[in-house]
């Protein structure tokens, strides 16, 4: 069965086209479920207007099905809370001058 540190560690291979650092450490995402041979993760985007949400969402659910015996993964983009830059983890801020 997967795990969800499985789950974080392919999700750090996943980037937003406009900024250079993974979806984990940009505090994107905010929860993952895994039962049996799904996986279901909330995450949100820097922005509701950004048009890059389906690619990342997509990237997203094909990097989750490559885990052996996950099955079936969701990605759902959600809003709330809103993402703000403190979300980061400490090296995304270094990286991108923030820190």
């Amino acid at each position: 069965m997967a795990t969800k540190e499985q789950v974080y560690e392919v999700l750090q291979n996943c980037y937003d086209p406009e900024i250079p650092v993974n979806i984990v450490d940009l505090g994107l995402v905010y929860d993952v479920q895994v039962e049996d041979a799904r996986v279901a993760v909330k995450m949100t985007l820097t922005a509701p207007g950004c048009g890059m949400g389906g690619f990342i969402a997509s990237q997203a659910r094909q990097r989750i099905l490559e885990i052996p015996d996950v099955k079936e993964a969701t990605v759902d983009l959600v809003w709330d809370p809103p993402w703000d830059p403190g979300m980061m983890s400490e090296e995304a801020r270094q990286r991108l001058g923030l820190g």
